[in-house]
């Protein structure tokens, strides 16, 4: 754990050149915007978010991962489940899935409650979905769902492995599943078996409102599955979907660090939502 941040980013900064280099390589679509806009906008919200997280919440879910079973704090650490002497890579793979459920249902709560999707569709209005669109969110957002994750970790006392391993597999995949890039149907088809693909996802950022509240998944798609909202296909095929929210028209002015941060505070039309 000491070495907890180089792990992190370098994973993360990885699997971001792989996906950038693909993209560059042979796009699957093309943007209706300035890459260069788009991208500046898109990882300068990445900035913005870091500074709000680090002044409200100051200490990482790992740091608090490792209290929390110091002080025999959480589900995992009480004296009760200690007898029952669970192996801990059985404590692993339960924080694991159990976060990543959390995460789905966070995802879709942000689709269904008014207030919440104000912020979720800064996410959900970019023209183009590319790798930067894996990290483009409002900082509030952020903050919300560090908040989440911080009382699951809590009440589960998840090991700190899995919060580092967890961290690192939500952003490598939500990286993965917005690159703007489209895999052989030979590879394609048995892997969004398990994970979610960039065809899948692509749907999630339809202009359909029932194919934007459908594939909510970051990682694997049993959830979906499970809770009824994944849909296999679109009603245009990948290259000719829409992607987008129709009230924010795909232009330069709608793609600025001002515009996306202010975004959840307007009132816009209620064409889709």
């Amino acid at each position: 754990m000491t070495n907890e941040v180089w792990w992190r980013l370098g994973c993360f900064f990885s699997v971001l050149i792989i996906m950038m280099l693909l993209e560059w390589q042979k796009p699957a679509r093309q943007s209706p915007i300035s890459n260069a806009k788009r991208w500046r906008a898109n990882f300068g919200l990445v900035f913005a978010s870091s500074i709000l997280a680090r002044l409200t919440i100051p200490i990482g879910l790992t740091v608090v991962a490792l209290f929390n079973m110091d002080n025999g704090i959480g589900l995992f650490n009480q004296v009760f489940y200690t007898n029952l002497n669970l192996p801990d890579w059985l404590k692993i793979v339960l924080s694991l899935l159990i976060l990543d459920v959390v995460i789905y249902w966070q995802h879709r709560m942000f689709h269904v409650v008014p207030l919440l999707w104000r912020l979720h569709r800064v996410h959900h209005a970019d023209a183009h979905v590319d790798t930067s669109t894996g990290l483009r969110f409002h900082p509030i957002e952020i903050v919300l769902s560090i908040l989440i994750k911080l009382i699951v970790v809590t009440a589960l006392g998840a090991p700190a492995i899995a919060i580092l391993i967890f961290e690192i597999a939500l952003n490598g995949l939500a990286l993965f599943n917005h690159a703007n890039i489209r895999l052989p149907k030979a590879i394609e088809k048995p892997l969004r078996l398990l994970l979610m693909t960039q065809i899948l996802h692509r749907i999630h950022h339809s202009q359909v409102v029932s194919e934007t509240n459908s594939n909510y998944g970051f990682s694997v798609i049993w959830w979906d599955r499970l809770f009824g909202s994944y849909k296999e296909s679109a009603i245009k095929t990948d290259q000719q979907l829409d992607i987008g929210l129709k009230e924010y028209p795909a232009d330069e002015k709608s793609t600025t660090m001002l515009t996306l941060l202010s975004m959840p505070f307007k009132e816009v039309s209620k064409k889709t939502k």
